[in-house]
């Protein structure tokens, strides 16, 4: 790929930073009503607690440090002001380390718990221009903000230990469980974290040319940007239910959304007066998180951006369950409305 390097300079100069920005500024509202209910599942988190102690992060950071490159001011110059640069965009303190491993597969991912640390592969490092890597690792960034880090750790480990407990079948049930639970909150994950991104390199151009390489597109010569993201339209809008089902069966066991359906989502947002909002500075701080982490707040967001995706959507099984999905809201609101009558009533 090719780098506009007259564009770079005015991203560089005009690009803003958000001091004690919250992820909950930007946060999809899918990953936080998932966060939300994970935290809320009985068991979830004792488990996801005691594996945690099975595998001290030590080894890995020292696993990385052994087979990778770790990036600094001698060691990928370029990379490592990237890597400053986005951590003070999003006003990280404490700057997570970055390592390069060798893997011609193009990915990137940020584990640990007590010191997170991010690594690219050499894959995705000789693929994208300079504005496109800026753009993953401050994806990168937001799981680190966002504490994601520690949930995704959490799930590599649960997949390796799957297969130990695979001849307990309860053991196994329960597991595959809550690895279920996981891969339904990482997916959603990461559309909050392509908004870090985004905020990081402030070029959505940049973020788009991310996602075309990721789904195929090694020569953007060759690719036509509006029959890209029609594709994401005709996959988001089947008409027969058979689909609608292969769909579900598809991302059951996906880590990410698909490259197609994420840089539409992401360029949606771009073009949204949320997005335009946080750029002029008017966005949640870190220091007003502990008074509006409410879950209930948490869940109707999450529910109405699930409804509105649904409603948007001429999917018959999306338009079936949202149909059904607002029947039961509504039975339940009557329910719950009735309950409060009584209560009051009854002066409790």
């Amino acid at each position: 790929m090719t780098e506009n390097q007259g564009a770079d300079e005015v991203s560089r100069s005009t690009r803003v930073r958000f001091p004690r920005i919250s992820p909950r500024a930007y946060e999809h509202p899918a990953d936080r009503g998932a966060m939300a209910t994970l935290r809320a599942v009985p068991g979830v988190g004792d488990v996801l607690k005691g594996v945690a102690g099975l595998f001290p992060e030590r080894g890995e950071r020292l696993m990385a440090l052994a087979s990778a490159i770790r990036v600094g001011e001698k060691q990928y110059p370029r990379i490592n002001q990237m890597r400053v640069e986005c951590a003070e965009t999003l006003d990280i303190e404490r700057v997570p380390n970055v390592f390069v491993a060798r893997d011609p597969v193009a990915n990137a991912m940020t584990i640990g718990i007590d010191e997170p640390f991010i690594v690219l592969t050499t894959g995705l490092v000789e693929a994208l221009d300079t504005e496109s890597l800026r753009f993953v690792i401050g994806h990168e960034m937001g799981h680190v903000l966002s504490g994601h880090a520690v949930l995704r750790t959490l799930l590599i480990r649960l997949l390796n230990l799957q297969q130990t407990v695979a001849f307990v079948p309860m053991g196994a049930l329960g597991l595959r469980a809550v690895i279920a639970a996981l891969r339904e909150w990482f997916r959603k994950a990461e559309l909050t974290c392509d908004r870090a991104g985004l905020l990081c390199g402030q070029d959505p151009a940049a973020a788009l040319r991310t996602h075309v390489y990721l789904a195929g597109g090694t020569d953007l010569s060759q690719i036509d940007i509006p029959s890209f993201l029609q594709q994401a339209s005709e996959y988001e809008n089947v008409d027969d239910v058979r689909d609608s089902i292969h769909k579900l069966r598809n991302v059951e066991t996906m880590g990410h959304p698909f490259a197609v359906v994420r840089a539409a989502q992401l360029q949606r947002w771009a073009a949204s007066e949320e997005y335009r909002e946080i750029l002029t500075g008017t966005y949640q701080r870190r220091d007003d998180d502990s008074g509006s982490a409410n879950f209930t707040d948490d869940l109707r967001s999450a529910a109405k951006s699930y409804k509105d995706s649904m409603a948007n959507s001429t999917d018959p099984l999306m338009k079936i369950l949202s149909d059904v999905g607002g029947a039961v809201t509504d039975a339940a609101g009557k329910v719950f409305s009735r309950f409060g009558t009584s209560r009051d009533s009854n002066g409790t």
